[in-house]
């Protein structure tokens, strides 16, 4: 299951050029944002189940596994505890290695203490 978070009105488009690099799933979860006809037959053409829910400008809603679409809190938490740390949050590290090493940090130091 993949998750995809932080939505916009066109993070479908950065999503679609990103589809390729992304690990084997069987689904994918992701809010308005990514609901698009043209994403969501990528999806389907790489056997990926999209649960996403429609925007409310489409005339026909597509429905949506909505147990599956709750799921999403757990990332949102995580999102929520990384922006905590205010060099992740203010994005301080001008390097991208450098910025996944004090995200990769953060997230362990989260998990430690949350044991």
């Amino acid at each position: 299951m993949l998750l995809l978070t932080e939505g916009q009105a066109s993070d479908h488009r950065g999503a679609a050029l990103m589809l390729h690099k992304l690990p084997p799933a069987s689904e994918l979860i992701g809010d308005r944002g990514y609901d698009s006809g043209r994403f969501r037959a990528e999806l389907a053409a790489r056997g990926i189940a999209p649960c996403i829910p429609s925007t409310r400008s489409r005339k026909l809603p597509i429905p949506h596994d909505t147990a599956l679409y709750r799921q999403r809190h757990r990332i949102e938490i995580m999102f929520r505890r990384l922006k905590d740390w205010r060099r992740i949050a203010m994005r301080y590290d001008r390097c991208a290695h450098t910025f996944f090493s004090a995200i990769t940090l953060a997230s362990t130091v989260i998990f430690w203490l949350a044991q």
